[in-house]
């Protein structure tokens, strides 16, 4: 299946964070008058890949039926919508300077008053993050926030995230908070309701357990500090606080802690096991347990060992009640829960069980016997209690045909996240690395039926994008993406079948199109084995590895291909830059390794090369490259650079830090002399998209700082005047990585972000390419069926022009024998009306040349066994020849 899900930001990123440090900034020519517009009215969407992160947690609130919210470790907060069944995100207002405030350590949802929620925010404890952490508090359920400062940083994507919940609200007395902090801090309480924060000195231990002490970054060697606050409700009535609370702790002998007097006094409750680290806890003060899951490391990659204890309130009892013999666990437990319906119904999962797949366990009598959501019936084979579909995000299958006992869609990992609704036994959800599964029959485990589980994760948007291209044909929208590669939207509506495969990388760093010639397209990224660069001949359909790799190639790095797809120049990590038609490479000369590399959008021959505060140029395809004597241009922090299309050396380049130059240097002679734009104090991103009506010249889009303001700004005058067109509710943290328009629609942007996945925005009005007519004449279809699987399958249907004229859109439309229904669609617009399909050309495929094809798939699902391929298709009134 997939590596561990990293989540951790770039070398790009890193670099950048780090200059925010310094605050000298580089002076500045007085701009020119030019025109101020106040921010643009923009809609603004996730180009929707549903997911693709991991949620370490899912908190329901126990007072209010279909409250519940969700947290990620890079992407923000989510409050879960019940009519819609989706995701709404709560942080897209956290801006360019706090981005660490996108990572998500805790989330609680007050039982007391359910219009108030609170957030524990940051994202690293090193100095990755430069800004400390702090609790965000909410009175309307996350749509506004009040922040309190904490004097120390908090580790939303830190090891050990999925413990918790880190934050906790008393019961009963719901101005009273608890915060365990990382990295030795302790515990902390607020009282007055999250206002203002201060250490509980009497709470005797801070944690001592840090994954890798030897690891001198800080990542791996921070104190995992105190992991979960629990309250036991039933020592407090009304409105005064809570007596007796435990705490777990990161130290594996002395894990657990207890207060009776309402946090005055603690101490190690007694008798408790030790070797183990305290994931989870859950208490069920109805039959007076402490339940606790333990595993032998923080996670929520690893571990090897783990165990389950119930602890009795009231006589001091601890007891073993692991679902699994220490001899047979090769995980560690955590995603615990209990049915607030039937307490003494207790789940837990083995959350770091890879392979073949995670493990959830299930109790209903409090921990005294144990079922699991598979076994095996006679190894290999598995017997599963349940059912799963992912017809509505496809991708979660990672297109694995894998060997028994593995099955593809796994069940999941990194299973830290694990909730029974509190108001309805039968709802489950849990996060995994990549998405939030659940159920609404759960009920059917413990009756001999078994329960299904789809994705419920719309709207949970958590990707972390690296580059993204539109080109000017095909598909509206091409991403390269951390984690799982990068995917070809069609839809930017619906989820894309598949991510990018053969190969399929562990993350994408790095793509680009032919500008002249766009079905081919180029990907560079990191891969366990194999070629770092992949190609494309149809637009990023279909893959091929590239040429092996030269020596010392350790990642993707950059890649560029010529304005008509002949060639190709890449500069990846490890090596110097390399250039080749696509079988082979060969060195570069007259550039350095680690050089940032681009094509001229016009000229097939011409590449040009950044690095170090010199620009490079080829006029030879990449075999040999000459600096160029422009000056001034940043000689730190990341610097991009893109060419305008249709014009031969017209570049633009952003980038910089604070310690130096930073902003926007505009070219039109191939990069002999760069103009610095004035007014644009720093500039990170840049990029072009259709230009608007009555211009001549390409949109401008960037993610820049003007006039003392962050934002997402736009300019249709070449850079002679900004409008901002994002506003304070969308900011999405650190937006630095890419930023493209539309070529084909005025004022659609395409912005990058890193842990809230490809936000598209329209301005008011934007309108996309005109409708066709049908089309007239002969034609020939094939359909394939490339997948089968229990109730579902996936096919490819071609489409032909058989005749002698155009089409300037079409419409087939087939019949299913065998009562299969149409489930997901891509490449068109399809929808079924009985058995009859009926599939449409979206904006970019309906013209078809005499001898072309439009080629389009979808998955659908079917009751039996027999999956009979249609007989007949009609294009209009024309049937078409089958092949």
């Amino acid at each position: 299946m997939r590596r561990p899900l990293t989540r951790l930001l770039t070398a790009a990123v890193l670099t950048l964070t780090a200059s925010l440090l310094t605050h000298s900034q580089a002076a500045q020519a007085d701009p020119p008058d030019r025109t101020r517009v106040a921010a643009d009215t923009y809609t603004w969407k996730n180009a929707r890949i549903d997911g693709g992160g991991f949620v370490p947690g899912i908190v329901f609130n126990r007072s209010e039926k279909n409250l519940a919210y969700a947290r990620t470790d890079i992407g923000g907060a989510y409050r879960w919508e019940q009519g819609t069944k989706s995701w709404t995100p709560l942080l897209d207002s956290v801006g360019w300077d706090d981005w660490g405030h996108t990572g998500v350590a805790s989330l609680a949802t007050d039982a007391v008053d359910p219009d108030k929620v609170y957030a524990a925010v940051g994202t690293y404890t090193n100095d990755w993050d430069p800004g400390n952490g702090a609790i965000l508090r909410s009175a309307d359920r996350g749509a506004t926030w009040k922040k309190a400062d904490l004097p120390f940083k908090l580790g939303g994507n830190m090891p050990g995230r999925g413990m918790g919940e880190r934050l906790a609200i008393d019961p009963h007395d719901n101005k009273v908070l608890y915060l365990g902090a990382p990295s030795g801090k302790g515990l902390w309480r607020s009282t007055d309701a999250g206002a203002t924060w201060s250490q509980v000195t009497a709470f005797p231990n801070p944690g001592n357990y840090a994954a890798d002490p030897s690891d001198t970054s800080g990542y791996s060697s921070d104190n995992q500090g105190v992991a979960w606050v629990t309250f036991d409700e039933s020592t407090s009535t009304g409105t005064d606080r809570t007596k007796t609370l435990y705490v777990g702790v990161a130290d594996k002998e002395n894990s657990v802690y207890r207060s009776t007097d309402a946090g005055t006094t603690w101490e190690r409750v007694a008798g408790q096991p030790t070797g183990h680290l305290p994931h989870k806890s859950v208490l069920d003060a109805e039959n007076g347990y402490l339940y606790v899951a333990y595993s032998d490391t923080g996670g929520p990659y690893d571990g090897g060992k783990g165990q389950v204890w119930r602890y009795a309130t009231k006589t001091g009892e601890w007891k073993n009640i692991s679902p699994a013999a220490d001899a047979d666990t090769y995980y560690g437990y955590s995603g615990l829960t209990l049915d607030r319906q039937h307490p003494g119904t207790v789940m837990v999962s083995g959350y770091s069980s890879w392979w073949p797949d995670t493990l959830i366990f299930r109790s209903t009598d409090s921990g005294g016997t144990w079922t699991k959501a598979w076994d095996y019936s006679s190894y290999p084979t598995r017997e599963n209690r349940y059912t799963m579909d992912v017809s509505s995000v496809p991708w979660l299958s990672w297109g694995a045909n894998p060997t028994p006992p593995e099955q593809s869609p796994k069940l999941g990992w990194m299973t830290e996240a694990l909730e029974i609704d509190p108001f309805d036994s039968d709802r489950m959800m849990y996060g995994t690395g990549a998405t939030i599964y659940g159920t609404e029959d759960l009920g059917k485990w413990d009756t001999g039926g078994k329960f299904s589980i789809t994705p419920m994760v719309r709207g949970l948007e958590e990707t972390a994008v690296n580059d993204i291209a539109s080109p000017p044909s095909g598909a509206p929208l091409l991403s390269a993406l951390g984690d799982i590669g990068g995917f070809r939207h069609t839809d930017l509506t619906k989820v894309p079948s598949m991510m990018f495969t053969s190969p399929n990388f562990t993350s994408s760093t790095s793509l680009d199109f032919a500008e002249s010639k766009p079905d081919v397209v180029v990907r560079a990224g990191n891969v366990d084995s194999g070629a770092h660069v992949a190609l494309s001949n149809d637009n990023g359909a279909n893959w091929y590895a590239a040429g092996a790799d030269p020596s010392g190639v350790t990642g993707g790095g950059t890649v560029a291909v010529s304005a008509d797809g002949s060639r190709y120049v890449w500069s990846p990590d490890g090596a110097g830059v390399q250039t080749g038609t696509g079988s082979s490479w060969t060195a570069s000369s007259g550039v350095p390794a680690g050089a940032t590399v681009e094509s001229d959008r016009k000229d097939p021959s011409t590449f040009y090369a950044f690095k170090s505060g010199t620009f490079y140029a080829s006029s030879d395809g990449g075999a040999t490259f000459t600096a160029k004597a422009s000056s001034g241009l940043p000689t730190d922090g990341p610097v991009r650079f893109k060419a305008v299309p249709g014009t031969k050396g017209d570049i633009w380049l952003v980038g910089g830090s604070t310690k130096g130059a930073y902003g926007l240097w505009h070219s039109k002679d191939g990069g002999a002399t760069f103009t610095k734009v004035s007014g644009v104090e720093q500039a990170d991103t840049i990029g072009f998209g259709k230009a608007a009506p009555g211009a001549t010249y390409q949109t401008l889009y960037a993610s820049a700082k003007i006039d003392g303001v962050r934002g997402i700004f736009r300019s249709t005058d070449a850079g002679v005047s900004w409008t901002r067109i994002n506003d304070a509710a969308h900011q999405w943290g650190w937006t630095g990585a890419a930023i493209t328009g539309d070529p084909r629609v005025y004022g659609r942007v395409y912005v990058s972000t890193n842990g809230r996945g490809v936000i598209y925005g329209d301005t008011a009005g934007a309108q996309g390419p005109d409708p066709d007519p049908e089309p007239s004449g002969t034609c020939s279809v094939t359909y394939k069926v490339t997948n089968e699987w229990s109730g579902g399958f996936q096919a490819d249907v071609t489409l032909t022009n058989t005749g002698t004229s155009a089409w300037n859109g079409w419409s087939l439309a087939w019949a299913f024998p065998d009562g299969q229904r149409l489930a997901q669609a891509w490449n068109t617009t399809a929808t079924q009306s009985g058995s009859t399909v009926t599939a449409k050309n979206v904006d970019w495929n309906g013209k078809v040349a005499p001898g072309s094809s439009a080629a389009f798939g979808f998955t659908g699902s079917r009751d039996g066994t027999t999956n009979t391929e249609p007989k007949e298709f009609r294009l209009g009134d024309q049937k078409c020849a089958v092949n």
